[in-house]
């Protein structure tokens, strides 16, 4: 019986880990099929299944989807979508993140009259539906002259990221003992010195969930870059759409496939580089506040 009851933990985990195989397959499969059609010529498409190898693999797909083949019907490849992206991501993610973190911190240590209110205020525009602002900001860049510019995507992207950041922010922070901040403030320590030599040197867990999550909401948001964006300012999930979209009377799978996956490839690898930092972060300061 003893060696039985030692045996039951042994199956049940060899029974978890199948199950676990199971679930990553079947989450992982379009993936593989992304990759393998990417990578397959038109005819073996048309000639195999989806789940077959490559017989011949090919990267024609892949260079026809970023630098494009233009026949004046069909649009340019990803290139310069791409590149208009990271223009506008990477700018609005530092942006948003730096001031969620200095909102974050005076609404956790630097309390004054109606804070709370201030900070119900930033929560209720974390649930604020993007076409509900489309209106007013289209108005807002207009009378600034930022319309159809990648200027005024930044713009968008960080007013709409700053409430989501200040939350994180102001959740974390509260896990800051509040006598170590009225310690330096005692020690003559201001406003900035206090942030610069006790606050941000304890926020890498929660620079990274704001980092992750703004470039992912960022890189992959295509209403605000239809919109707002000109010819010269569209993201990449733009140009992504109209190159799938774009017909010249044949579906070109494999240069669609590859296209995805390069639209994909950056959250993908900020995720992988990144993701223990973003659990960690998630969880501080989860009993307090």
């Amino acid at each position: 019986m003893d060696a039985e009851r030692r045996g039951f933990p042994g199956i049940g985990r060899i029974a978890l880990y199948a199950l676990l195989v199971l679930v990553a397959l079947y989450y992982l499969m379009p993936l593989y099929v992304m990759l393998t059609t990417s990578v397959k010529s038109l005819d073996e498409i048309r000639a195999g299944n989806l789940l077959d190898l490559p017989m011949a693999p090919t990267g024609a797909a892949w260079a026809k989807a970023w630098s494009g083949a233009c026949t004046g019907v069909r649009c340019d490849g990803l290139a310069p979508f791409f590149w208009n992206s990271v223009s506008m991501t990477v700018p609005a993610v530092l942006i948003s993140t730096l001031i969620g973190s200095l909102n974050g911190y005076v609404l956790a240590h630097w309390r004054f009259r109606y804070s709370e209110v201030v900070f119900t205020a930033l929560m209720v525009g974390c649930f604020i539906p993007f076409q509900v602002v489309i209106l007013p900001m289209a108005r807002l860049l207009g009378m600034a002259h930022l319309a159809n510019t990648t200027p005024g995507l930044i713009l968008v992207h960080v007013i709409y990221g700053v409430a989501f950041t200040t939350l994180f922010f102001r959740n974390y922070y509260v896990s800051v003992p509040e006598d170590l901040v009225k310690a330096a403030r005692i020690d003559g320590a201001d406003f900035f010195t206090i942030y610069r030599r006790i606050i941000f040197p304890l926020s890498l867990p929660i620079f990274m969930v704001c980092l992750i999550w703004q470039f992912t909401q960022i890189w992959n948001d295509f209403l605000f870059g239809v919109v707002f964006g000109g010819s010269d300012a569209q993201p990449i999930t733009v140009g992504l759409n109209n190159l799938v979209n774009t017909s010249t009377g044949v579906t070109e799978y494999n240069v669609n496939m590859a296209a995805a996956i390069i639209a994909a490839l950056p959250t993908l690898g900020i995720y992988l580089v990144a993701g223990k930092y973003f659990v960690r972060g998630l969880t501080a300061g989860a009993v307090k506040g």
